[in-house]
């Protein structure tokens, strides 16, 4: 195949014509709709034109100008897709023709066998009744006494005996004739083959040289016209840029003379001003004199009202005693008031027990709708996971179609690579060995996890120093060491992983078998720290980071129940101390004494968050772990492994190697081999044509010698006196 058939399925770059527009009398939605919402966009910007002046009908020219060239190469595509098909269908023909007589060989084939097997099963039975009638006959001549009577029964068996013979020897003789003749024919179809698979041959490379030909013509033409409309766009922009710069100058000198106007306006209004300020300047100077003088007046009067206020000071002074006793009296009946307000919360606090109890039923209620929610959940994960199956094995099966094909492509190009190198280049070949030619399905890139002994050996090699710059000096000494990071979730630290570690290491001996335990005793603490937590890790089932981090994760919330349990037990205490001291105190004291528990309680909330996990709990949190997280370990490595989400960021680079697997500068190679074959083939059809002509003029050579020779030897010329021989051999050489 030619370099145009072989680019004929690839995208189109980005200096290559643009794809035709859509219609709106196509049979895709799609199409239909774009070309609907470019004519809406062609209408608002008629309308914008419109109402800034524009001239529509020049856009309007302007793109038809512009369309010309897109014209031409839908009219180029046009033909250069009837000509491809005319040319598929040529080629086609001859398979179509050697299929269909194919077809007919088998059909006659079939029944030449139909009948052969009627005729030998017809012979068989035939020959079975004969042979039966001549077995039954050996009785009958054993009981013969007579000699002459048993010669003519040994005869006439004999006759019997030939006679089947030579009918089975004429069966041999047509069926060995048929198998001849079978030869035969397969010699036939074998030349027949043959010849078709030459015209094809012919056929296609005539259709190579059209496609060729005609492309290049194409091309020509669609250059031709994107340099008429180049030439076209120059010349019309040139005019609208100065045409655009007359009336841009006009403007200026207009703003010119707009802008000397407004100035000497500005000069006149600034003298103005300058002459009322001075008279308001004036005019302010003497008010403000004035004023002054009113001040002084007002002060006069405002020491007389000083000694006058003194007075009723000292009036009011005797009132507020008096008030005083009268508070006193109040105050005692406040307190008999307060008595009162104590029962109303005594009620309220059996209020309050009632409530918690519904609370309570509620909550129960609640509990075991989240139990059904649970199961719901649950069904709709299998539901999820069986989907999720499936759709895989889809997406495999249809991958594994589409890069079969792709494949087969890419080999039959390789292959008319080899052979141009190898039969017209005469250069040796060396196969690609291209990333992407042994892979086989979609592609896989999976995260590696680390497991929880090296997860552990990192966390226990951090040192108290570094400790506080675990997110700078441990992380870089990991990445040294290692080659990975210690990144565990947001909300634990690698402190607290260290901490939990160290605990499980010192708590958990019974997990260990004691003949590892007097082993481990030579090594170094931090050796045998990391050998315990192997054979801790093994005994709980703990692989990887994400299952340490699981753990500390349940201790430091198995943690925080303990202390939410322990604060709430203390407040019931201090809630109970408080009656007390509400019944002591006034009401304003009581709310003072309400904001320093809460504060109190908050402060406490926090502290207790900040304390580290205690060694007692060690053993409590490490059943309940077990309890909780020991049976659906199962079950979680599949759900992972079938939720688990494919990178498919380079399914397009894959996909892009496989279309150009042979790159641009072969292609070169190959239109550079094409031309230069084409101008061998000229040089032996002129060659061709010479020989011609040299045979011819050996032919006519030959002839003249033949009647020269006749001449030569005719009788007439005994009978000149000059014979035509002695002037030949008088002639000169």
């Amino acid at each position: 195949m030619s370099r145009a058939a072989l680019a004929e399925g690839e995208p189109e770059g980005p200096g290559e014509p643009r794809a035709r527009r859509p219609s709106l009398s196509s049979e895709e939605q799609e199409e239909r709709i774009a070309a609907r919402r470019l004519r809406i966009a062609a209408r608002l910007e008629a309308k914008r034109r419109e109402a800034l002046g524009e001239d529509p009908d020049a856009k309007k020219a302007e793109a038809e100008e512009l369309s010309r060239s897109h014209k031409q190469i839908e009219e180029s595509r046009q033909r250069l897709a009837k000509l491809l098909n005319d040319g598929t269908q040529l080629v086609t023909n001859i398979q179509v023709a050697a299929d269909a007589r194919e077809t007919q060989r088998r059909a006659e084939e079939d029944e030449l066998k139909r009948q052969r097997l009627e005729k030998l099963e017809n012979e068989s039975k035939t020959n079975q009744d004969k042979f039966e009638e001549i077995t039954s006959k050996w009785g009958s001549a054993k009981e013969k006494t007579i000699p002459q009577d048993l010669w003519d029964v040994l005869n006439q068996q004999q006759q019997q005996c030939a006679l089947l013979i030579e009918e089975k020897n004429k069966l041999i003789s047509e069926l060995q004739q048929e198998l001849k003749s079978k030869d035969d024919q397969y010699v036939k179809d074998l030349k027949k083959q043959s010849d078709d698979i030459n015209l094809l041959v012919e056929r296609m490379e005539e259709q190579i040289r059209n496609l060729m030909k005609t492309y290049r013509r194409e091309l020509t033409q669609i250059e031709k016209a994107f340099e008429l409309e180049r030439r076209e766009l120059l010349s019309s922009n040139k005019k609208k840029w100065e045409q655009a710069m007359q009336a841009h100058n006009a403007q200026e000198l207009e703003n010119l003379i707009t802008r000397m106007q407004k100035v000497e306006e500005y000069e006149k209004q600034l003298n103005q001003l300058r002459v009322q300020d001075a008279e308001e300047y004036t005019t302010i100077k003497i008010q403000l004199e004035n004023d002054v003088q009113i001040l002084e007046q007002q002060l006069q009067q405002m020491k007389a009202i000083y000694q006058l206020n003194q007075e009723k000071l000292e009036y009011n002074f005797q009132v507020l005693k008096k008030r005083d006793e009268e508070n006193t009296i109040i105050k005692s009946q406040q307190k008999r008031k307060l008595n009162r307000l104590h029962d109303v919360v005594n009620a309220l606090r059996m209020k309050l027990a009632k409530q918690i109890k519904q609370f309570q039923e509620e909550n129960q209620t609640l509990t075991a709708d989240y139990k059904r929610i649970v199961e719901q959940y649950k069904d709709l994960q299998r539901t999820m996971r069986h989907f999720a199956v499936v759709d895989a094995q889809k997406f495999l099966e249809v991958w594994l179609m589409n890069e079969e094909e792709a494949k087969g492509l890419m080999w039959k190009a390789l292959e008319a690579d080899r052979i141009i190198h190898t039969q017209q280049l005469g250069l040796p070949w060396v196969e690609p060995d291209y990333w992407f030619l042994d892979n086989v399905g979609p592609i896989v890139h999976r995260k590696a996890v680390r497991s929880a002994s090296k997860l552990a050996q990192e966390v226990m090699a951090l040192t108290e120093s570094s400790q506080q710059e675990e997110e700078e000096g441990a992380v870089e000494e990991g990445r040294k060491e290692a080659g990975e990071e210690v990144k565990p979730p947001r909300h634990i630290s690698v402190k607290s992983v260290k901490h939990i570690l160290e605990l499980l290491c010192d708590e958990s001996g019974f997990l260990i078998e004691s003949k590892l335990l007097g082993l481990l005793q030579p090594l170094e603490r931090h050796e045998r720290s990391l050998m315990r937590l192997d054979a801790i890790f093994a005994a709980l089932e703990i692989d990887n980071e994400d299952d340490v981090y699981t753990l500390v994760d349940f201790f430091l919330k198995f943690k925080a129940q303990q202390v939410g349990s322990s604060q709430s037990k203390e407040w019931a205490e201090e809630q109970g101390a408080e009656e007390l001291a509400v019944d002591a105190a006034d009401s304003d004291e009581g709310s003072a004494a309400l904001k320093e528990e809460g504060t109190t309680h908050r402060s406490s909330a926090a502290s207790l968050s900040s304390l580290l996990f205690h060694p007692d709990d060690v053993l409590k949190a490490l059943k309940a772990f077990v309890l909780d997280f020991q049976k659906p370990r199962d079950t979680r490595p599949q759900v992972r492994k079938v939720l688990e989400e494919r990178d498919d960021s380079r399914d397009s680079e894959y996909w892009e190697a496989l279309a150009h697997v042979i790159p641009e500068p072969k292609l070169k190679v190959w239109d550079a081999l094409e031309a230069a074959l084409e101008k061998y083939h000229s040089v032996l059809s002129q060659r061709s044509n010479l020989l011609t002509d040299l045979d011819g003029l050996q032919r006519q050579n030959m002839e003249l010698h033949m009647l020269l020779r006749q001449y030569l030897t005719s009788k007439v010329n005994e009978e000149l006196l000059i014979p035509p021989t002695h002037v030949i051999e008088l002639m000169p050489p």
